[in-house]
């Protein structure tokens, strides 16, 4: 496997980014070159010393793609940020993926135009992995696209379940329709249509899921639309942070309390890495000709090495063959034509 990363893109400066990439490069022989694409005078000091930088290619790029700009800027302004290189090197086979921590939306924009979508995707999704006390969830889409057709939620589906199985793990991967209640007649006119459609298909469809539902074990792979999915995704991690934040002030609030979280420490210290948004690093924009991944701004070092291992192994288990395959049959299943179908622009 040969892996573009985006060196420029995070809060933290490239020496983090570096540092994430080279720890994945040692722990993964599969991949065989790690390219780093930036500005070759900041990278080459953080690479000389480095165990495997036999296996390291610097592509120089000369700009910088920011929080602030705008989507399309990446294309129109700022072509040689390494953000653009690195999802040029995709598009020229010179790469297999690309992981960046930088400006989302940037990134969506130009890996759709570069790349193109997948045979008879419309639209890509971002698939977010959230844990749970008893199991993982694939939420998608978790911002990518704020208006959805029902179409779009069968893809967010189909895409779901192979990024559980064959990257998480889970062999016959739970699909949940979000909606305001569990029956079939429940939600609006794009998710009853779409859960009509889905019970159609190969999938192990347990039909609408509400959000009390998300955080009890009853699901592996969430759908809806990036709306709701982006409102989802961050008030969980709201949340999260909110309940931890409490529960450190009322643990601190007296000695005999301060001497009970000492006792419990093993067992807060399990609960913190179980929810570490860490331990996954980044979030794969599906439904692309390539495999993309998007790391938070903010990720640390363990985040892009973790990050990258997502991304090896969806490189490994090949999952873009197998979204397409599963999407054409899909298509057959539910009677669209070559004319109804959605497909790549030529």
């Amino acid at each position: 496997m040969r892996l573009a990363v985006d060196v420029m893109g995070g809060d933290h400066g490239p020496a983090v980014v570096v540092r994430g990439a080279l720890q994945a490069l040692e722990l993964a022989e599969a991949i065989r070159e790690l390219i780093l694409v930036g500005k070759e005078d900041v990278i080459r000091p953080l690479i000389a010393s480095s165990s495997v930088v036999s296996r390291v290619r610097v592509v120089h790029a000369s700009d910088v793609v920011t929080m602030e700009d705008g989507p399309m800027d990446v294309l129109r302004r700022k072509k040689d940020s390494s953000m653009a290189r690195a999802i040029d090197l995709v598009a020229s086979h010179e790469a297999d993926a690309i992981l960046s921590c930088g400006n989302t939306g940037g990134l969506l924009a130009a890996s759709t135009i570069k790349l193109r979508r997948l045979r008879g995707m419309d639209r890509p999704a971002i698939a977010t992995v959230i844990p749970t006390p008893e199991n993982e969830f694939v939420l998608l889409d978790a911002g990518a696209n704020v208006e959805s057709k029902p179409i779009h939620l069968v893809h967010y589906a189909i895409m779901g379940s192979i990024y559980s199985s064959e990257v998480l793990g889970y062999s016959r991967p739970r699909v949940g329709l979000l909606s305001n209640g569990t029956e079939e007649s429940k939600g609006n006119e794009l998710t009853q249509e779409a859960y009509g459609m889905c019970k159609l298909l190969d999938l192990n469809f347990v039909g609408n899921v509400e959000g009390h539902d998300l955080f009890a074990g009853r699901v592996d792979v969430v759908v809806c639309d990036g709306f709701v999915g982006n409102i989802t995704l961050k008030t969980a991690e709201s949340l999260a942070k909110g309940m931890f934040r409490l529960l450190k002030r009322e643990l601190t609030a007296s000695p005999w309390r301060r001497l009970g979280a000492w006792l419990a420490r093993g067992a807060f210290q399990s609960i913190r890495s179980r929810m570490d948004p860490d331990m996954y690093g980044s979030a794969p924009l599906l439904g692309l000709n390539g495999l993309v991944f998007k790391s938070h701004a903010s990720a640390t070092d363990r985040a892009i090495r973790n990050g990258i291992r997502l991304a090896t192994e969806a490189h490994q288990h090949q999952i873009n063959d197998r979204i397409a395959d599963m999407v054409e049959a899909a298509h057959v299943r539910l009677g669209l034509t070559t004319e109804t179908t959605p497909t790549a622009p030529a």
